[in-house]
């Protein structure tokens, strides 16, 4: 039987970590003063190349933006004595030194110096930060930042995704977090069961939910424009059910037309436009309030007590021939309705005329919740044990009921 081998104490493993680090620090350091002297002597020249960052990127392999910050840092230490010395000594850290570079001179630099030492490097960051942003140079910073601010999109028509990447100031960019916090929050008050939904997921719904909540008109945006319509381009024959082109799959297409201002377009199999109709399948304001009020102003899906983020869906798609009336409308919030046009789930008549939600095994969704019995498996149970393990224990006698009305399965027969 082998031994394990003897392992070495945390200590000496936390004072051998400590020590490669400060000898790390100081060869950082010399690396830096050999970097500025190179530069100084303008040695990347011999390589055809334009600057001492491009040679580091070329020769020790270097990304252009770490090249750049080391010679930055490099040319930085020339004129900060005291923080060479620590720095040289391996007591003050590469990233410590980064930082204090940006904003230390010869009045500050003691000060700075005793910060850094007793403060961690996350804490030296913050500071140099906040001095950074004191000084009359951060007006350029700001009006740089202003002026690069952006907003770009990329689509992936393949996984049927966008990709929206903004670059905002600082404080605009605050403003929209918090107004996506807002939104978040008061979507997981009205509809408490997305919390198990990812982070990442409900703040998009929160920016998908605010920009739907302004297109729709509320506020100050009444009137309605084509330079803010989505046209979905999609073969009247495939949104029939049958074959057919679509720019985005056929069901999201579908929900989207649902209460959507829609533009149809009809072409032929060469994608030449035929006709174009006029913005259609809007649900008149008096039939909204209708609908509103049969529904009491909620989601219909069983359990759900949604009343924000409300969608009019035709139970009967209005390109299968549904009619945008009374009997065919129905509200849905914004979960619901993709899964009932994406999920799978069916809306059809019961035996007493009336819609109910099927899933997509074909269950029925009770519209106050699954019975006892629904929880049984049949083939598990015989009648008269299911009736035995389903009967309701007396008023406080659930564990006692329970103990004895649990009867073990009869043992499986074996055919020889």
């Amino acid at each position: 039987m082998k031994s394990a081998p003897d392992l070495a104490p945390i200590e000496d493993l936390d004072r051998n970590i400590l020590t490669l680090c400060k000898h790390i620090n100081a060869a950082t350091y010399e690396l830096l003063v050999l970097i500025r002297e190179f530069d100084e002597r303008a040695g990347w020249l011999k390589c055809g190349l334009k600057n001492c960052a491009e040679w580091l990127a070329y020769r020790c392999d270097f990304s252009m933006t770490t090249a750049l910050e080391k010679v930055r840092v490099a040319h930085a230490l020339k004129t900060l004595p005291g923080i060479c010395e620590a720095f040289a000594s391996g007591e003050l850290s590469y990233s410590k030194v980064r930082a204090l570079t940006r904003v230390a001179n010869k009045g500050n630099e003691e000060d700075l110096l005793v910060f850094a030492l007793r403060s961690t490097a996350t804490h030296v960051a913050e500071r140099c930060c906040e001095l950074r942003c004191g000084s009359e140079d951060s007006i350029d910073s700001a009006a740089r930042a202003f002026a690069n601010r952006s907003l770009r999109v990329r689509r992936d028509p393949h996984r049927h995704t966008m990709t929206i990447t903004v670059a905002l100031p600082l404080d605009m960019g605050e403003l929209i977090e918090k107004a996506l916090d807002k939104a978040r929050d008061d979507e997981v008050l009205e509809v408490p069961d997305i919390t198990d939904t990812s982070w990442s997921a409900r703040q998009a719904d929160a920016f998908v939910n605010m920009l739907g909540t302004y297109l729709s008109g509320n506020d100050n945006n009444t009137q309605g424009n084509d330079n803010y319509l989505v046209t979905v381009h999609v073969d009247q024959s495939a949104l029939a059910g049958g074959e057919g082109r679509s720019a985005l799959p056929i069901e999201s297409v579908k929900r989207l037309c649902c209460d959507s201002h829609a533009v149809v377009i009809t072409e032929d199999d060469k994608g030449t436009p035929l006709s174009i109709g006029r913005k259609s399948r809007i649900v008149p304001t008096a039939l909204q309030r209708a609908v509103r009020a049969r529904d009491h102003n909620r989601c219909t899906f069983p359990g759900c007590h949604n009343k924000r983020f409300l969608h009019y869906h035709h139970i009967q798609h209005w390109s299968n021939g549904g009619e945008t009336s009374l009997e065919n409308l129905m509200l849905l919030c914004t979960k619901h309705h993709t899964l009932v046009h994406e999920g799978g789930f069916r809306i059809e008549k019961d035996f007493q005329d009336r819609w109910s939600f099927l899933r997509p095994d074909g269950i029925a969704v009770p519209e106050f919740g699954y019975s006892a019995m629904d929880t049984i498996d049949e083939n598990l149970y015989p009648e008269g044990i299911r009736s035995e393990v389903l009967e309701i224990p007396p008023a406080g006698g659930l564990l006692y009921g329970a103990e004895n009305k649990v009867t073990e399965l009869p043992p499986p027969v074996y055919i020889h």
